[in-house]
């Protein structure tokens, strides 16, 4: 049994959610990133971690062991402690720092949860006021539920590798972990949220933000092209089968080769090969002309007057139906002259333009570094860090920026922090059922 103490104050701030106490036991990027962004609005986030730290320690490359550059992108503002739940004593330990939370949140499998007595259940039992959060690859009423998922699983489940299919000819995935970081966000909103009811009704709630589904729903806003438009209420899937005529032969889900082009899923202007960066006479420029104003102006300064004229694309509507045309000629007459001149052109007309930046030239973009969105920090060992800071800006709100943590680096504070006494501290420490950084 863990002695303990009463519970020493935790750290304060002038952050948006300063005062609001985070358990984390999530890993790699979902969660992580998740907790990131409510670290940087000035949550106090306890990021729990097994005694070989988080895998994203290690990922890239590093000034020190255990702070590479994966991990650097996702963990800042947060404070780590180092318990082995396989031991009782770390799970007690654990425990008193739910005692003093606000939220919980996790992204291992239920059931191994439960098996160690940290389901929703047990712990909401403890302290009605907490937010617990599951963070999965697929809903629990579902039939891929427990299943492993990871960001290229669900970039293949949810349609990713198939709209790249449809532009290119070849499935790929997007270069960058769009699933884990587009439902990491989904993620933080909806903590958001359970924390605003929660401020209302004076208690807590369990949410549960799956992976697969968020993807898809996050793909799928225009994609989900022609396929709101019904012409009868969709089968009920509980109803009696002989209540309702069978669908006719080739129509409804069976035949779904004969829904008409535009009921078919798939947002033309997001598909055509054309819509890219267009080449110019010396290198490339990324133009959309997007209102009908801005296409009339186009064709008419670049020589194409017979073009604003063409019904083809005398509105969105039929600017829509002709996509691939129209991004196809556009292709041709961007090809005749050098990028200066269409950046020029287009800024004189106010159509919407730019050049390509590369990964190398973000750190460099006047723009990005007028608002300071790279800023270096000192870290703990010395070496200052390059971050990327939040880009969302409160103006009653400022939380500084501070460096991802060492594995374990607040072990010690933390447990102090959740009421221990330092006997029952040292002991954890001593049997390895909780660890702490060693000197820089």
């Amino acid at each position: 049994m863990i002695r303990r103490m009463t519970q020493a104050n935790p750290p304060s701030g002038t952050g948006a959610l300063a005062g609001v106490r985070i358990v984390d036991l999530t890993a790699v990027i979902f969660g992580p990133y998740c907790t990131q962004i409510l670290a940087d609005y000035g949550a106090d986030v306890i990021k729990v971690e097994p005694p070989e730290g988080d895998t994203t320690r290690w990922t890239g490359p590093k000034l020190e062991d255990g702070r590479a550059a994966i991990f650097l992108g996702a963990n800042r503002n947060k404070r780590s402690v180092v318990l082995d739940l396989k031991q009782p004593a770390a799970r007690d330990a654990l425990l008193a720092l739910v005692d003093t939370a606000d939220v919980f949140v996790h992204s291992i499998r239920p059931q191994k949860l439960e098996k160690l007595g940290l389901g929703p259940q047990a712990l909401m039992a403890r302290n009605p006021r907490l937010v617990y959060a599951g963070l999965y690859g697929f809903g629990s009423d579902g039939p891929y539920a427990g299943q492993p998922a990871y960001d290229d699983i669900i970039q293949g489940l949810s349609g990713v590798a198939d709209l790249m299919a449809r532009q290119t000819g070849t499935p790929a995935y997007f270069p960058t972990i769009a699933a884990d970081k587009a439902c990491g966000q989904v993620a933080a909103h909806a903590l958001l949220a359970a924390l605003f009811q929660r401020e209302r009704t004076g208690r807590g709630q369990y949410v549960e933000v799956p992976m697969f589904e968020s993807m898809v729903s996050f793909l799928m806003l225009e994609h989900f092209y022609g396929r709101h438009l019904v012409d009868a209420p969709a089968a009920d899937s509980d109803a009696d089968p002989a209540a309702s005529p069978a669908p006719a032969a080739g129509t409804g889900a069976a035949g779904e080769t004969a829904v008409p082009d535009d009921r078919r899923p798939g947002y033309p202007r997001m598909l055509v090969p054309w819509r890219r960066p267009q080449r110019t006479a010396d290198g490339y420029v990324c133009i959309l002309p997007y209102t009908t104003a801005h296409w009339r102006l186009f064709f008419e300064h670049s020589g194409h007057p017979e073009l604003a004229a063409d019904p083809r694309f005398a509105d969105i509507a039929a600017r829509t139906r002709h996509i691939a045309e129209l991004y196809a000629l556009t292709g041709e007459i961007v090809a005749r002259h050098d990028t200066a001149h269409w950046l020029a052109l287009c800024q004189r007309l106010e159509i919407p333009a730019a050049p390509i930046n590369r990964l190398e030239d973000l750190e460099h973009d006047p723009h990005l570094r007028a608002v300071g969105l790279f800023p270096t920090i000192p870290g703990p060992d010395g070496a200052g860090y390059r971050m990327v800071r939040n880009p969302v800006r409160l103006s009653a709100s400022e939380v500084p920026l501070r460096t991802p943590p060492r594995l374990g680096e607040h072990t010690r504070e933390l447990l102090a922090e959740a009421g221990l006494d330092p006997a029952a501290i040292r002991a954890l420490l001593d049997s390895g059922a909780a660890r702490e950084a060693g000197p820089t």
